[in-house]
């Protein structure tokens, strides 16, 4: 759902790029209260594994095909503000280094594919688990609803900064029936890749699964033949290695290397959702060539590399790379200052009282 520039008007794109800004801002702030010692490692991955499957298009329909928005199970996975800025990250790498996605419509796609991903997934997240059981298959079906409805909420979103601002002049019933009836389905795919990926991580790592957390298992006791709760003093043991995330993060960008350097070569080559919408209903009759058209990684390819597989694999190699350094620095910039403000908010009393 890469909004390509010429969509959207001058107006209403820097409009959006003033709303997506405001957006990273408040989770730069949120995201130091999200970014702990478990998470903080976690986040640059969780923002190249996204990069890598968001290369995974997977067919819908006839000529129609879809990829991850990835809002949801970065949501569940780091936390809400913390998810905005991962999304964040891979758009504009994917925005600078791959012309996916254009510049001047960054905005509207990290408002649109960010912001309303994460937060329509994480209410409806959230507001299950206060009604399901405490147990690890409604984290997980929790992730795969919320995922589910995230995807439409986005192509509705669009719909709505389209009638505001579109540059053609298109029936919007049309748009928005097409836009939400092809993105239902698309989110079948991303409920299912969410649920997948959460229900991996949850099986292993439960404590590293921010929507997880407080989710615990009462140890089973048996008596007179029949198996109690245990007493709530009786914890349930920490999952092992849970002192580390090393393998963790090791299997995780093992992962994303392995989908984008190899499996995206058999992603289906059909437009995507949007793509597919706006060559039917006239809506790209004003795109504009993108401004990063001449990177050597434009399109997913490496330039001067004439082997498709080889290039479109080294391609996401390097998406990947990117993707995590440049995630890690932005994440471990953001916990050190929530260790300053720690610290400075722990010494604050003591210096007053010497004050004193």
């Amino acid at each position: 759902m890469h909004v390509p520039d010429g969509f959207i008007n001058a107006p209403v794109s820097v409009a959006a790029g003033v709303v997506a800004a405001a957006a990273v801002a408040v989770s730069l702030r949120g995201a130091r209260r999200e970014l702990d010692e478990r998470t903080a490692p976690l986040a640059g991955l969780v923002a190249a594994f996204i990069f890598a499957v968001q290369m995974l298009n997977f067919p819908v329909a006839a000529g129609t095909s879809g990829h991850l928005l990835g809002g949801a199970l970065a949501a569940i996975l780091v936390g809400p503000y913390t998810g905005v800025l991962c999304v964040s990250v891979v758009l504009l790498m994917q925005g600078i280094l791959f012309a996916d996605g254009g510049l001047t419509a960054l905005g509207v796609n990290i408002t649109v594919m960010g912001v309303v991903t994460v937060v329509v997934a994480h209410a409806i997240f959230r507001g299950l688990l206060r009604i399901l059981p405490s147990t690890r298959r409604s984290v997980t079906v929790a992730a795969f609803t919320g995922a589910l409805l995230s995807v439409p909420a986005a192509a509705a979103a669009f719909t709505a900064v389209y009638a505001i601002g579109g540059t053609t002049d298109v029936p919007i019933g049309k748009v928005i029936t097409a836009m939400v009836g092809v993105h239902v389905l698309i989110g079948i795919g991303e409920a299912a890749i969410t649920a997948a990926t959460v229900g991996a991580v949850i099986a292993v790592r439960p404590d590293l699964v921010h929507g997880a957390r407080g989710l615990t298992t009462r140890l089973k006791l048996r008596v007179d033949g029949a198996l109690v709760d245990a007493p709530a003093a009786a914890a349930a043991p920490a999952p092992a290695g849970a002192g580390s995330t090393r393998k963790v993060w090791v299997t995780g960008l093992v992962t994303a290397l392995v989908l984008a350097g190899f499996v995206s070569f058999y992603a289906s080559a059909s437009p995507d959702g949007l793509e597919k919408v706006a060559a039917a209903k006239g809506i790209d009759e004003k795109v504009e060539e993108h401004a990063a058209a001449n990177s050597p990684l434009a399109d997913y390819g490496v330039k001067d590399v004439d082997d498709a597989r080889l290039s479109g694999g080294l391609a996401g190699v390097i998406g990947v790379g990117v993707t995590v350094v440049a995630g890690t620095g932005i994440f471990w910039a953001v916990r050190r200052r929530r260790t300053e403000d720690l610290t400075a908010t722990s010494t604050a009393p003591s210096t007053s009282a010497s004050a004193g």
